[in-house]
């Protein structure tokens, strides 16, 4: 083994350092030179183009807030005031369920303290959303998209069903 001095090592060290960064400069400038050669496709100039940039880059999916989420696991009702058409597609999963201390549908136990309370008060919970003892009962019952009208005539066709 050699005798190597701590004056040779920082001499050696140092060189080495210099031949780094020389090498780093120097592949510096290679990209620099090689980037400015290729030209960038402008999608502006053709309608074409813009069309495929704007299909390859769109979002595979979308997220958005839990209505949205329910409106997919329970559809929308087709008929808009159609009480019983809202309940089966937007309803059941909770009301037919007792999901989240909902009370079932045609349970006469669960519905008549509700029921005495008016319907003035059925439709303000349905619609605003209600946290109550028992468990929780999300606006629109988790779907957004129901109009207030659907919503009331689904309130409607439970009472009637759990009278």
């Amino acid at each position: 083994m050699s005798n190597m001095t701590d004056r040779d090592f920082v001499k050696n060290f140092s060189l080495m350092t210099a031949a780094l960064a020389a090498l780093a400069v120097v592949i510096f400038i290679i990209a620099q030179v090689m980037g400015s050669k290729t030209t960038a496709i402008s999608a502006a100039d053709n309608p074409e183009e813009q069309q495929t940039l704007a299909q390859r880059i769109k979002p595979v999916g979308e997220f958005s807030t839990a209505s949205a989420v329910m409106n997919a696991v329970v559809p929308v009702a087709s008929a808009a005031t159609d009480g019983k058409a809202t309940y089966s597609t937007s309803c059941a999963a909770c009301h037919g369920t007792g999901a989240a201390g909902a009370p079932k549908l045609g349970d006469k136990a669960e519905w008549t303290a509700r029921i005495a309370q008016g319907k003035d008060v059925l439709y303000k919970h349905a619609l605003g959303g209600y946290q109550g003892k028992k468990g929780f009962m999300p606006a629109k019952g988790g779907n957004g998209s129901l109009s207030d009208d659907a919503v009331k005539a689904a309130v409607d066709h439970m009472v009637a069903a759990s009278k």
